[in-house]
């Protein structure tokens, strides 16, 4: 096969969260157990990160992956989803993996793949760090796929955890209360292992607390650990100052949306941490890593820029937290008329997402084109019982030519809505 019948091949076969939803969802980590161990356990020939929580994670994981890349260490990144580019999800030093590295690894373990059945996610994993052990990586940062105690990227034993937040998505997988979700990203906490909790949240706190003296893990809450005393966005950058008792960081954030300030925050409290386990890692390599983090790793939609005047806007926040920070980005970028092109899947309850969107927008629904997504006359309609008014579009494309039509020079396109949405327009 080649890499496109390759990749037709485990799309085929092999069940995928992101375009059928919960089905695909394993609620256990033993098909990834048995393929690594078929593969000789490459997940213990290299050191890792682990990154999970609700919003946030994939931008600290990429952070994360600058600093150390740009201290000199041979670094992976494993995160999901892809936007455009399968080999998006495993990257070494910003480097996708090469196709026929792709083509080798299901061509090698086709009668694996057969004879066990494994979700198209963790056939993604066991690839992963197959790929990163192969490669001799000195340190790979690992991004949860959805939870945390039974994803599949939790077979690891990481130098440090990292959970940047909680807050309610995938209610059927993780459950219906923020006290339950947080118990299955806690499952990532692992014994004498530090982990640092992006935000103190006085609701989840104790559940993370309790599995941190469980596990015999220091626990820092990185909200805790910094101030930040200045804050702008001047010529594409947000620039910042923290500061820590005597420590400050001068930063330049090339990440400009104002939420990647708590992920800052993380991915500081994360980078002391793993100092003390030997990296050497100077402020320096910080702060021009931060600066040019997009560069550095290919990062794309988190509140990324696409034209000026109209100036159009997209950003993958989709939950009620991830909108609400959308929705602040929106209210500090000066514009006339707000135009939204907005997607959504359609096996979540979207309505406080809907009863967070601002009714003053005029609204261009649309359907990304995957199985999941919701139709945009049913996405419409729904939207109109909060007051939204707007048309439906056959496309992502088709909206999107219309909003650009309507806008005047002066006026902001909002792209978002879903991931998927994005990832049709980065």
């Amino acid at each position: 096969m080649n890499y496109q019948q390759t990749l037709n091949y485990l799309y085929a076969k092999l069940p995928m969260f992101t375009r059928v939803g919960a089905v695909a969802y394993k609620a256990d980590i033993g098909n990834t157990v048995l393929f690594c161990n078929h593969l000789g356990n490459p997940e213990k020939k290299f050191k890792t990160i682990h990154v999970g929580g609700t919003n946030g994670k994939g931008s600290t994981s990429h952070m994360l992956a600058a600093i150390l890349q740009k201290a000199g260490y041979k670094t992976g990144l494993y995160t999901s989803p892809h936007l455009k580019d399968f080999r998006e999800r495993i990257k070494i030093n910003g480097e996708m993996i090469a196709e026929q590295e792709v083509i080798n690894f299901v061509a090698e373990n086709e009668h694996l793949i057969e004879e066990i059945s494994p979700s198209f996610f963790e056939v993604t994993v066991a690839l992963a760090f197959d790929y990163f052990a192969k490669q001799q990586v000195d340190i790979a940062i690992i991004e949860v796929g959805l939870g945390g105690r039974l994803d599949s990227t939790n077979i690891i034993s990481p130098e440090i955890s990292v959970i940047t937040n909680i807050s309610f998505d995938h209610m059927n997988i993780l459950g219906n209360t923020l006290i339950e979700i947080a118990g299955e990203k806690a499952g990532i906490i692992k014994e004498k292992t530090p982990v640092i909790i992006g935000e103190f949240q006085e609701e989840v706190a104790k559940v993370f607390i309790a599995k941190a003296e469980e596990k015999n893990a220091p626990i820092f809450f990185a909200s805790n650990e910094w101030e930040i005393s200045e804050n702008e966005v001047i010529d594409l950058h947000r620039k910042a100052t923290l500061q820590q008792g005597n420590r400050t960081f001068n930063l330049e954030l090339d990440l400009t949306g104002s939420y990647q300030l708590k992920n800052v925050k993380t991915v500081l409290t994360a980078i002391d941490q793993i100092r003390l386990k030997g990296f050497e890692i100077n402020d320096e390599d910080i702060e021009s890593a931060l600066s040019q983090v997009k560069k550095l790793t290919g990062l794309m939609g988190r509140w990324q820029i696409l034209n000026q005047e109209p100036l159009i806007i997209c950003d993958t926040g989709h939950n009620e937290d991830g909108i609400k920070e959308v929705l602040k980005n929106i209210e500090a970028t000066p514009h006339q008329n707000l135009l939204m092109v907005i997607g959504m899947v359609k096996d979540k309850d979207i309505s406080k997402v809907l009863s967070l969107l601002p009714k003053n927008a005029e609204y261009f629904f649309c359907s990304p084109d995957m199985p999941r997504a919701k139709p945009a006359e049913e996405l419409m309609q729904e939207a109109l019982a909060f007051d939204l008014k707007g048309e439906a579009f056959a496309s992502i494309k088709c909206a999107l030519i219309a909003a650009k039509y309507k806008a005047k020079p002066q006026d902001l396109i909002f792209i978002g809505g879903s991931t998927f949405v994005v990832a049709e327009v980065v």
